[in-house]
């Protein structure tokens, strides 16, 4: 790196830094497995002033956030970033580690990402870093950025675009601190709870998928019909009716005494005075409290006179109409945590208060306590800071004291009556202590109630002597109840309470996981993809399916938008129905946010070809594969990943892909590549088709065996054998499905099954015999489908009279490739019917159709058959009505559902003006 520069040597500037676009990726992606958000970052005239030609950078950053300093960077040992940020770094880096640091310091504490030079763009990079809540990983980029640029000298300041990032300034013009308090109040707005949070990962670390489903606390854990939910610790098999059992505690109670449980005699009453009716029946000293509170709202303890019963009731009627007046057991408080039926933690509970030291007053006292790192507001933190209101205020008073009294040195001053952690309580762990009388009352109190996870508020002088000697019993049953006191106790030990929650959820061996099997490629994704549905379905399962065409679950159509996208994806893995996924995976969807997924049991990869090139970066052929190569690198250990060996890119795949390789292959027999006989004779597993009549034959190759499966010709979809692209989508298929344990008969009928029809696969070789000719429609979209396309039609050239052909392309195509569709269209119709419409994304008004008209006629052509209409539609009856008896009708449509209805509805006689015209 070079050394310091003068900072008077700088130049005005003319390219600030600025953020040219960002994106969250939420799967697996191009950069990483792990969830990531990127900026890229153009760093302009700044790329000539790495980090150590900016003086005091690094000390600065050190002093805002001291943090920085255990990151380890690319030396992986604590120091290393700031080693890096000394010896001299690319800010685009500085602001990767900048972003990460401010997520951990809000309470979201992520430690990955990485840096990367754009190519062929210098000064450009992409920024990638982790985050766990989105708006808060967005909203530390732009306060990265905004760090980083206030602390450059005026000359070099300027960032431009960050609204990309978040569209407000969290800064408020340069407030670090007020960036870092928006940070934490987005964090603490989004961020799990410690109960739900504990849930989550524990069954993370169990492999179990986690989707969360709101903006709060409900998670779905697991896919599909393996699926379960939860909402802090209320799960999808909490019964409804026990928790309103719990929430009416004058019903608990009697269903507990009737039990045989000890519970506290009382009533429900409406009235002060009849409070005091109730407190002088069953003797003083009692408690009031909300029929149907919770947190300890509105609960008063050690009433002993009809005025203070009087207060009592007052102060619980603020919280609802009904209120219970019951007798006080005395002793300690205690939540004891019942867990499918089996005590699991048990807690002491301390109200909140302070010790005194001599020298301070009550307000000092509790901003002393309230220091402590482990406090925060409402339930994120451990402990919940200590809230002065007049319940505190009431209490100090009845003590003799204000809050500017000075308890002396070791006097503990009571705060609350009641011992919640809500209101600023702490907890003790009694689990070793609890005498078994005690669980075997709690573990009977949870069973009585129905509740499958249970908080048993439990009063007694000695947890560790039954309460049937010493007095005391059971005052509440709590239906979700709070897990912080027994994750991190304030003394004793910490207990692994989420992992019978789990087991309970999940039996020892279950993942949650559904069979998922994705497909990719350039061209063959929707055919294969319906193929293997309908071989999955065939083998009894319910299939969830997504494809450009829409989302399916059996029959069920549930969208019928383009749904080879990760959200697309997510929606499938959440129906509680499903019991296998077959997610059609496009480029775009990958670019745009990552897999819809984790990982998945089997990924395929068809074929890589000219498609999408010069859009989104995505230049190359290798660059497209390597999109692409994104599925198979998220098949897990167990799994497969299914690749083409006739195609270069694909067969390259084998060094990166996850789980066992299995190929397929157009060329076995005499013709199988050395690479694809070694892989057979070593005992890996590949699908072949062999030399023979009608398309050849499907031959399975696993474990040295040879498993002959049925000729190719016996696939209605492949037209007796004549469409190779539909064999090569049925190796695909077989290889996928077998690798998934599906067997071979099973694979063979349901291929026997399969058809080119509208029904099974829309848009897809879709064949109609009615009107005196035949038509063809087919998405044959890129150069490598329509030659595939324009294969199969010159093998049935003999059968019919003139081909006429209806040739598009999406207008954001290379213009190379547009020129290409139509070279490949002239060598294969005898008319040719050009159209734009509805597919002209962007381009002015003709201009696909001049660019395909070039390929054409650059041929020789004639251009008397060649033909331009805007409008799908109308091209489309242009085609119809050239027909005549005898002829071959192709056509490539975009919106195939309303040409495939035209086709149907097409009647001969109805000739439109331009169709005579033109005949």
């Amino acid at each position: 790196m070079t050394t310091n520069l003068p900072l008077s040597g700088i130049q005005a500037r003319t390219a600030p830094m600025r953020v040219l676009h960002s994106a969250v990726y939420r799967g697996p992606h191009l950069f990483s497995h792990t969830p990531m958000i990127r900026i890229r970052l153009d760093l302009g005239e700044l790329e000539a002033w790495p980090s150590d030609r900016l003086p005091g950078l690094a000390d600065a950053l050190l002093s805002m956030l001291p943090g920085l300093q255990e990151h380890g960077c690319s030396y992986g040992t604590p120091g290393g970033f700031i080693r890096r940020l000394r010896e001299g770094t690319w800010l685009g880096h500085v602001a990767e580690h900048v972003a990460l640091e401010l997520q951990t310091r809000a309470g979201s504490r992520v430690t990955r990402g990485k840096t990367r030079s754009v190519r062929g763009r210098p000064g450009t990079y992409n920024v990638l870093y982790a985050y766990r809540e989105e708006a808060a990983g967005l909203m530390a980029g732009r306060i990265a950025l905004q760090l980083l640029d206030s602390l450059l000298p005026p000359e070099l300041r300027g960032v431009q675009g960050l609204e990309e990032l978040y569209d407000s300034d969290p800064m408020d013009g340069g407030d670090v601190k007020a960036g870092l308090d928006a940070l934490a109040r987005v964090v603490g707005r989004r961020a799990l709870g410690p109960t739900t949070r504990s849930l989550v990962q524990e069954a993370e670390r169990r492999g179990i998928p986690v989707m969360r489903l709101d903006d709060f606390s409900l998670v779905q854990l697991g896919h599909g019909k393996q699926q379960q939910r939860l909402r802090a610790s209320i799960t999808g098999r909490t019964s409804s009716i026990a928790v309103e059992v719990a929430g009416d505690k004058d019903l608990t109670k009697s269903l507990l005494a009737d039990a045989g449980l000890p519970v506290p005699r009382g009533a429900v009453v409406r009235s002060a005075e009849a409070a005091v009716q109730e407190a002088e029946r069953i003797g003083y000293p009692v408690v009031t409290k909300p029929l149907d509170g919770n947190h300890g709202r509105g609960v008063s303890l050690d009433l002993d006179n009809p005025d203070a019963v009087r207060q009592g009731f007052e102060h619980a009627s603020r919280h609802g109409r009904n209120v219970i007046v019951e007798q006080q057991y005395r002793g300690y408080d205690h939540r004891i945590l019942v867990i499918g039926g089996e005590v699991r933690a048990v807690a002491q509970r301390v109200p909140a208060h302070v010790v005194g030291d001599g020298l301070r007053n009550i307000t000092a006292l509790i901003d002393e306590v309230n220091r402590d790192p482990r406090r925060g507001g409402g339930h994120e933190n451990m402990l919940t800071r200590i809230e002065v209101d007049d319940h505190v205020l009431g209490l100090l008073a009845k003590a003799g004291m204000t809050l500017e009294s000075v308890p002396a040195e070791g006097a503990c001053v009571a705060l609350r009556d009641t011992a919640n952690l809500s209101t600023g309580g702490t907890a003790i762990d009694r689990t070793d202590d609890i005498h078994p009388d005690n669980a075997c009352i709690a573990r009977r109190a949870a069973l009585t109630v129905g509740l499958d996870v249970a908080g048993i508020d439990f009063m007694a002088p000695d947890i560790r002597r039954s309460v049937r000697e010493t007095g005391g019993g059971i005052v509440e049953v709590n239906a979700a109840p709070g897990f912080r006191m027994h994750l991190e106790p304030f003394e004793g030990w910490a207990r692994d309470i989420a992992r019978p929650v789990i087991d309970m959820l999940f039996p020892r061996g279950a993942t949650g996981r559904i069979p998922i099997l994705a497909i990719t490629g350039t061209n063959g994704k929707s055919t294969t993809t319906r193929i293997v549905a309908h071989i999955l379905r065939q083998s009894g399962l319910t299939v969830g399916m997504t494809s450009t065409s829409g989302i399916w679950v059996n029959d069920d159509k549930v969208s019928d938008a383009d749904a080879s996208g990760p959200r697309s994806a997510r929606m499938v893995l959440r129906d509680p129905t499903v019991e296998a996924a077959v997610l059609e995976t496009a480029r775009g969807g990958i670019l745009r946010e990552g897999l819809g997924f984790d990982e998945c049991d089997i990924g395929a990869v068809l074929n890589v070809q000219a498609d999408h090139l010069g859009l989104k970066e995505v230049d190359t052929l290798e660059d497209l594969a390597a999109v692409k190569s994104v599925v198979v690198e998220s098949v897990r250990r167990e799994g497969c990943s299914v690749l083409n060996a006739d195609d270069p890119l694909t067969l390259a795949m084998e060094r990166h892909a996850g789980g066992r390789i299995a190929f397929f292959s157009m060329r076995g027999g005499g013709a199988m590549p050395d690479a694809l006989r070694a892989h057979i004779d070593a005992g890996g597993l590949a699908v072949v088709n062999e030399d023979g009549p009608d398309g050849g034959d499907i031959v399975v190759h696993d474990d040295r065996r040879r498993l002959p499966l049925m000729s190719a010709a016996e696939i209605p979809a492949t037209l007796g054998g004549l469409a190779a692209f539909n064999i090569q989508n049925a190796l695909a298929a077989v290889a996928m499905t077998y690798a998934q344990g599906v067997s071979p008969p099973v694979i063979r009928t349901a291929l026997q099954t399969f058809s080119s029809s509208f029904a099974q696969s829309p848009g897809r070789l879709n064949v109609h015999d009615a009107h005196g000719f035949r038509v063809i429609m087919d998405y044959a979209h890129n150069p490598a489908g329509l030659m595939a396309l324009c294969d199969l039609v010159a093998k049935l050239r003999p059968r019919y009279g003139r081909l006429i052909g209806m040739i598009s392309t999406p207008g954001d195509r290379r213009d190379d490739d547009m020129r290409e569709m139509g070279r490949i269209a002239a060598g294969a119709f005898d008319v040719v019917v050009l159209r734009e419409r509805p597919d002209g994304r962007g381009r002015p008004p003709g201009e696909v159709m001049q660019l395909l008209a070039d390929g054409v006629l650059g041929t020789g052509f004639p251009e008397e058959h060649l033909h331009r209409v805007l409008d799908e539609r109308e091209a489309a009856a242009l085609c119809l009505n050239l027909a005549r008896p005898g002829d071959l009708v192709v056509l490539t449509p975009t919106s195939v559902e309303e040409v495939w209805a035209q086709v149907l509805a097409f009647k001969p006689a109805t000739v439109p003006a331009l169709a005579q015209e033109l005949a």
